[in-house]
């Protein structure tokens, strides 16, 4: 598997440029989609699912696609109208959909993770686009039922958003792709970023994560930052944690674990030009837009259905929340790196571990194991009831 890699021109992935792929994920997104409209609304039924629709687009066009400057490349497509009705219970109309995706520059963000993947956000801060290995993608649609059986049934949830789920065969490598929420907005800087995983057996940020403009810390630089944690009145606290155990008995009901709490703080006192309730530097969002179509607060509180809400709180969709020293801050978070199965390279993992060091202070565990470290640490150490009585 070849990873992304710098050359002297342009950065590439499996040998393909990221203006190639970034061209074929819009003409691929926007072929499909506009596909789609053209197919009634129904139920979802099962083999809904497991449907892959595949379509070539070569360089010079045909009597379906347009021509274009690219590769000639095939777009395939998992469970389109699965995915459909996911955007439509997440409140994403089909044309939003496609102007965020088609008819804006993608911005390539810098890696954020381990993981090799490349990481495309949409210019309207609303999408995250990320590739995929092959067994990530064969992981997500083997959980598309329960996901959806979940969706149903807890419509507040902070797990991720899965918009669409693609592959992009060129060169004779495939690239898949799948389309979710951005959890941290770009138009709020987060003074504090945290991946969090309840565990304390060398999770903290290495020197050279220490030395980026924005570096993501981990659990043990955040009790060494935030020793009394992160209070929260009494209602925010309690949905908030109704919501993190209700996604984590789904994650251990799928054997899923190793995932993360992707953590941004906003203080509120720190507030510089640009930042919410201000024009921006670059004129992007300000109050009296709408809010994001999936934010932290709707996360815990809302019904899931993302209304056309429009903010006059400066909370751009965060949580507020405050310091043991009465410090405002808002707070974005949500759970990602779900498309893990504890499968027998992480048992084995474990149990190599185990022999060594401490078994319960390793970040891989058994799920069900992990997720009780995992809610223990948010409900003790990271977040707190406010035991007075809020502003």
């Amino acid at each position: 598997m070849e990873g992304p890699r710098t050359t002297s021109r342009e950065k590439t992935y499996k040998k393909t440029t990221s203006s190639a792929l970034k061209g074929a994920i819009q003409l691929g997104i926007g072929y499909t989609v506009g596909n789609l409209t053209s197919k009634p609304d129904r139920d979802v039924l099962m083999q809904d699912f497991y449907v892959v629709e595949s379509v070539f687009l070569p360089s010079e066009g045909s009597n379906l696609t347009p021509a274009h400057h690219y590769p000639d490349f095939r777009f395939k497509t998992y469970a389109p109208l699965a995915f459909r009705y996911f955007r439509d219970l997440f409140g994403i109309k089909p044309d939003d959909y496609l102007y965020s995706l088609v008819n804006e520059p993608l911005i390539e963000l810098a890696n954020p993770g381990a993981s090799g993947s490349l990481f495309y956000l949409t210019s309207d801060d609303e999408f995250i686009i990320k590739t995929v290995q092959h067994k990530e993608a064969k992981f997500l649609q083997r959980l598309l039922p329960g996901y959806y059986m979940n969706l149903n049934q807890n419509p507040r949830t902070l797990l991720p958003k899965f918009y669409g789920l693609y592959c992009i065969q060129t060169g004779g490598f495939n690239i898949r792709l799948v389309v979710m929420n951005n959890v941290l907005p770009r138009s709020v800087k987060m003074h504090y970023k945290y991946d969090l995983k309840g565990s304390t057996y060398k999770r903290r940020a290495s020197r050279k994560e220490r030395e980026k403009a924005r570096p993501t810390y981990k659990d043990l630089d955040f009790q060494d930052m935030h020793e009394e944690g992160l209070y929260f009145d009494t209602e925010t606290y309690n949905n908030l944690m109704k919501t993190l155990q209700r996604d984590c008995r789904v994650l251990e009901s799928f054997k899923i674990m190793d995932y993360s709490l992707l953590l941004g703080v906003h203080v509120l006192d720190h507030r510089e030009v640009g930042e919410p309730g201000q024009t921006g530097g670059d004129g992007r969002r300000n109050v009296g837009q709408r809010v994001l179509y999936s934010t932290a607060l709707e996360s815990i509180q809302g019904d899931g259905k993302a209304a056309e809400v429009v903010t006059t709180d400066d909370t751009m969709g965060g949580i507020p929340a405050k310091t043991h020293k009465d410090e405002k801050l808002l707070i974005f978070l949500g759970i990602i790196d779900i498309l893990q199965s504890y499968r027998f390279m992480k048992k084995l993992e474990h149990s190599w571990k185990a022999l060594v060091y401490d078994g319960d202070s390793v970040s891989v565990h058994r799920p069900a194991f992990y997720a009780s470290r995992f809610l223990k640490f948010m409900s003790v150490r990271v977040f707190r009831k406010n035991q007075r009585k809020s502003a």
